[in-house]
């Protein structure tokens, strides 16, 4: 199983180079049904493992100057603090179980995981659907932000990372597109620092001196999901993204499917 997973960490970071995001959801998965990672541990390894991906993915786009810094400080600010308030506060305080249903305790394991897997349909449908093109924002016209809508969009976003530790590219970068009239290129090398910020301090929220994390694994797993991203970056020049994207989604959608199922057939 364990050869299984490190070949889903290649997969995971061919994805993100491919298609620009998507890929970390699949983090948590492959640590929980491939290496046994306890499902409130996996989240925590997985916001380290998605922060350095997404930083090492980052590179490219700051080299072209695809990253608007300003939007990525505003949008970042309120995610980052809701990350880090969710992972160091949020989740040790929620209680296991979460509660009874008809006689049978739903821990907080299950809980994230269920929880993850509707992510992963909500996820799945953003890449499966065609969106209609949207006009170029006309770079003469000064930027303005929706504060309030930017802020509240980071807050929502910080807390959906920090409680099944996936980056959440999917929302952050139609929200750059749409609240801060970012071009598609600049959403998504901004998207890319934010996940990186907002994932590797929401780490921190989890090293209170008591935890167990195996260091060894966590740097192992994450080279090959680095040498995956760089891989795909690399085909992402040959290979259409519209195509990918896609097939993709529904494979996301088929994984969402089977973890709701799996997760509710052991309540039986």
């Amino acid at each position: 199983m364990e050869t299984l997973g490190y070949i889903g960490a290649i997969v995971m970071g061919l994805s993100l180079g491919l298609i620009g995001g998507g890929g970390s959801i699949l983090t948590v998965p492959i640590l929980v049904y491939l290496f046994s990672v306890d499902a409130v541990l996996a989240t925590a390894y997985s916001l380290f493992i998605v922060g350095l991906t997404s930083l090492i993915g980052s590179f490219s786009h700051m080299r072209l100057g695809n990253i608007h810094w300003r939007t990525a400080i505003v949008f970042g600010i309120p995610s980052i603090l809701a990350v880090y308030a969710t992972r160091a506060f949020l989740v040790p305080a929620l209680p296991d179980p979460l509660f009874t249903l008809g006689g049978t305790e739903v821990s907080k394991s299950l809980g994230i995981l269920v929880l993850f897997a509707l992510l992963m349909l909500a996820a799945s449908f953003s890449m499966i659907r065609k969106g209609k093109p949207k006009a170029a924002p006309d770079p003469s016209k000064e930027q303005r932000f929706n504060y309030p809508l930017i802020l509240g969009e980071g807050i929502v976003v910080g807390t959906i990372t920090g409680l099944v530790g996936a980056g959440g590219g999917f929302l952050i970068i139609p929200a750059l597109v749409l609240l801060a009239g970012l071009p598609m290129k600049q959403a998504v090398g901004t998207s890319l620092i934010i996940i990186a910020a907002k994932s590797l301090i929401g780490f921190t929220g989890d090293l209170k001196g008591h935890e167990v994390i195996d260091w060894n694994f966590l740097l192992v797993f994450s080279v090959i999901a680095v040498g995956g991203i760089i891989a795909g970056s690399i085909l992402s020049k040959r290979i259409p993204n519209e195509k990918l994207k896609p097939a993709f989604g529904w494979f996301v959608l088929v994984m969402g499917i089977y973890i709701i199922g799996r997760e509710l057939s052991n309540l039986a």
